[in-house]
């Protein structure tokens, strides 16, 4: 979103980090959902880097009505934005089509139950940008009409060629990237996982970076016991991690795609032939440039107000 906005130099511009209203916010308040992008430590984060950037934060986008809208996620779209130009940008991979996700279809239940799975099947905004042709036929085979679908790239994903001159001390080794699964309350199986690892390494350095969202000392542990010459690390830029690796494990994330874009041999629970055909366009980051040019479509420029008339929200996570 930050990429995103740069690019509307002169417009009154704000971030606020990703909200929700009605039941979902009581909920919110009373520090239920803090396992979310709605609050605890990812809510701190997002503005812990809006601050950093000293830009101008309304939360909750309550202080104004909003010309132009980008948010990274349509799971929960709060009425206070529904009047406004809406841009919906794809953030990365979506979560697998598992049983709850057919349920929340079939018997229309809130999106929000099925979680990234139901991404874009609001039809509440008016444009949603996605990283290739291969994730436009994706989301039309869930329903998302085709008329609002622009193939864009993201600006997180589409430059993975930047993150080869780097200073991560290892090289050649095996890269384990780890997921919150079981934080957000799904099954793994991380004993397995482990061990899969183990046999794919075959005597090679093995790495593993956890995942933000996870329970540190657990997952520390379960390694050290299955996997105790494996290096276990909690911090660090991951997308410099994979360029330098020879190999990419993980489950469901994301950072597959840096793996697949750079030609590293990749490990994933989806299936890898469908991953190579949703790589995100690699057009040396100007994926924010085009999304920002949907921005200056939807605003029409036809009308005599000067730019900075003109107010836009990013809704960040």
């Amino acid at each position: 979103m930050f990429e995103i906005s740069k690019h509307f130099s002169g417009y009154d511009i704000f971030f606020t980090p990703y909200y929700s209203d009605g039941m979902i916010e009581i909920l919110r308040k009373l520090d239920i959902l803090n396992f979310t992008i709605l609050g605890g430590s990812f809510k701190q984060q997002t503005l812990n880097f809006l601050d950093s950037k000293k830009l101008k934060i309304d939360l909750n986008g309550s202080r104004k009505n909003y010309d132009l809208v980008f948010t990274c996620a349509d799971l929960i779209v709060p009425k206070n934005i529904r009047k406004s130009k809406l841009i919906l940008v794809q953030e990365g991979m979506t979560d697998p089509e598992n049983m709850i996700y057919h349920l929340v279809r079939y018997f229309k239940l809130p999106r929000y139950l099925a979680s990234t799975s139901t991404q874009g099947l609001s039809n509440l905004y008016d444009k949603f940008c996605v990283a290739s042709d291969g994730y436009k036929e994706f989301f039309l085979r869930k329903g998302v009409l085709e008329e609002k679908i622009v193939v864009t790239g993201i600006p997180n994903f589409d430059n993975c060629n930047s993150f080869l001159n780097n200073n991560f001390p290892f090289k050649n080794f095996v890269l384990v990237a780890t997921s919150d699964s079981r934080e957000t309350f799904k099954y793994e199986n991380r004993k397995k996982f482990i061990l899969k690892a183990l046999r794919i390494a075959n005597g090679r350095r093995l790495i593993f970076k956890l995942h933000p969202n996870e329970n540190f000392k657990r997952a520390i542990s379960e390694i050290h016991k299955y996997a105790p010459e494996a290096l276990v690390l909690t911090e660090g830029n991951i997308n410099e991690m994979i360029a330098k690796s020879d190999v990419l494990i993980t489950k469901y994330s994301t950072v597959v795609y840096i793996g697949l874009a750079l030609g590293k041999e990749v490990y994933s629970d989806f299936d890898l032939e469908q991953l190579k055909k949703l790589v995100p366009i690699q057009n040396h980051g100007t994926s924010a440039q085009k999304i920002a040019e949907v921005g200056y479509d939807l605003l029409d420029h036809s009308k005599n107000s000067p730019i900075e008339d003109y107010e836009l929200i990013f809704q960040q996570a």
